[in-house]
Order: structure tokens, then sequence, then C-alpha cells
């Protein structure tokens, strides 16, 4: 503690009003272990950055990875309904070319009997 107007390297709120307390300004020895304090500050600071962008680019690996399964799984269930409306049309032009062929047929059969007489519904 120091009484007021004595000499210290400490300058308290009552000196410098609206500042926070500043000690060791003019103190070579802790001007340097402060820097020391803040060097390890911003290595500490580095280090989590670094932490968090290798967790950051693993989690957009993993659902990089996920996105890519999906999209393949994706891929073959369309592919499998492409292949199963092309065998759906592929029945659908049969049914239609046979639906065309009966007609025909009945249209023969129906022919021969307006033929022989018979009058129809």
């Amino acid at each position: 503690m120091h009484a007021r107007g004595t000499v210290s390297s400490c300058i308290t709120m009552e000196d410098l009003p609206g500042e926070s307390k500043y000690c060791g300004g003019d103190d070579p020895e802790l001007k340097d272990e402060m820097g020391k304090q803040f060097v390890d500050l911003l290595t500490e600071e580095m280090k989590l950055q670094e932490t968090v962008g290798e967790e950051h680019a693993h989690h957009m690996n993993i659902t990089f990875g996920e996105a890519r399964r999906v999209a393949s799984q994706y891929q073959r269930e369309a592919e499998k309904c492409n292949a199963a409306t092309e065998t759906c049309e592929q029945a659908r032009e049969r049914s239609e070319a046979l639906l065309i062929k009966e007609r025909k047929v009945t249209s023969l059969w129906e022919r021969r009997a307006r033929q022989l007489g018979w009058e129809g519904e």
C-alpha cells in the first residue's frame, strides 16, 4: 500500500479516474514477465483455434462421408425405381398390343356372327 503523494510504480483508481488499476508499467522485469504471459496466452489461443479447426474439419469429413453414403443409397434406389418403371412400361406396351389384337379378334367374330344373323345387344 502507498500513501497519496509517495512515489510508486502503481497508479490506483484514485489517481486516474475512470481507469482500472495499472501497476508496474515502468518495471522492465514485470513488462518482460507480462510479455511472456501474453505470448503464452496467444500460443494457447492459437492451439485452441487449431484444435477447433481440426474438430471442425473432422466433423465436416464425417458429414461429407455421410452425405456421400446417403447420395449413393438414393442413387441405387433411383436406379431400382427406373428399372421398375421400365419393366412396368414394357408390360403396359405388351398389354396394349394384346388388347388391340383382342379387339381385332372380337371385331372379326362379331362380324361373322352378324353375317350369320346375330343381332347383338
